[in-house]
């Protein structure tokens, strides 16, 4: 497989190289794989992609058609967008059925509703469901880094608005619930717009 210099730089969630699940696709199909490669449900769901793609690309060998020539960087466009999404979170729903939404979706909310705190620009979230006893509760973990402009607010009085703010977009936008959320500044911003 061919790669470019962004397939190299994409990560999945947890932290591997989209390019080494790829390298290792065979040795994992074989039953040889680590710890962390039998258990990652994001390696798993980019496994089921590049499985995909491989058996899309047989086709095409088979093909006595000559293939367009950004096929490749088409095809690995829409396999980061879908290893990217994430695990999908089941929403509360009163209808027969299932709702789910992606991590990565309710992630840009939660940002979201941190950057309307004045002062406040979110920088990564992160999103995991918790497994609860009860089959009522949809409730949900958050990791979230903030850069905070000083001069406009203060930790003390924005982290507080912060942590107000996306419970509340996780309940009204989204209709989950918030079991935990861990806040970490990531950067101090001056007036001029340094970081510190």
């Amino acid at each position: 497989m061919n790669s470019t210099t962004e397939d190299k730089e994409y990560r999945l969630p947890c932290g591997r190289e989209l390019e080494q699940v790829w390298d290792r696709l065979d040795v994992v199909e074989a039953g040889f794989g680590d710890e962390h490669e039998i258990t990652c449900p994001y390696c798993a769901a980019a496994r089921d992609s590049l499985r995909a793609l491989r058996a899309a690309t047989a086709e095409l060998i088979e093909e006595p058609e000559q293939t367009p020539p950004d096929l490749f960087g088409r095809i690995m466009s829409a396999v980061r967008a879908d290893a990217r999404r994430g695990r999908a979170l089941d929403l509360p729903t009163p209808a027969p059925g299932k709702v789910e939404v992606s991590e990565q979706a309710v992630a840009a909310v939660l940002r979201y509703a941190a950057d309307t705190v004045p002062g406040v620009s979110a920088r990564h979230c992160r999103v995991r469901g918790v497994a609860t006893a009860s089959s009522g509760a949809h409730r949900v973990e958050v990791e979230l880094s903030v850069a905070i402009g000083i001069g406009r607010t203060t930790v003390g009085a924005a982290l507080p608005l912060v942590r107000e703010r996306v419970a509340a977009a996780l309940s009204t936008r989204v209709g989950l619930v918030l079991d935990r959320l861990d806040l970490e500044v990531a950067d101090v911003i001056d007036e001029e717009g340094s970081i510190r």
